[in-house]
């Protein structure tokens, strides 16, 4: 069964940095098409960034300080969150098309920013 699974959420204070991962279980995963999301408490799930073809694309608030980078030997696409604030607090998922091309959501990480 195709999987995106997630890792690296937890409790962060304000400033710090935290990495989130996002490993595929299939083995042709093409890591260059990703996406990011994150939904805060009583929100809507928004948009954080994406890869596509090795170009990024970030959503205002988080320009300059999260990176999305991939391995491709590591079936796995990161999430470094810099800088984090106490409004990047969410759940954070990751989303990439199966080897049937239906989209995949990764079970979510938790990353709370607090001091």
């Amino acid at each position: 069964q195709e999987q995106l699974v997630e890792s690296g959420g937890g409790l962060v204070q304000p400033g710090g940095s935290l990495r989130l991962s996002c490993t595929a279980s299939w083995s042709d995963f093409n890591s260059n098409d990703m996406t990011w999301y994150r939904q805060a408490p009583g929100k809507q799930r928004e948009f954080v960034g994406t890869i596509f073809r090795d170009s990024l694309h970030y959503t205002e608030s988080v320009k300059g300080r999260f990176t999305i980078s991939r391995d491709s030997a590591q079936n796995t696409v990161y999430l470094q969150m810099n800088s984090v604030k106490p409004e990047d607090t969410a759940v954070y998922y990751c989303n990439a098309p199966g080897p049937s091309g239906r989209g995949i959501w990764g079970q979510g990480t938790q990353v709370t920013v607090s001091l």
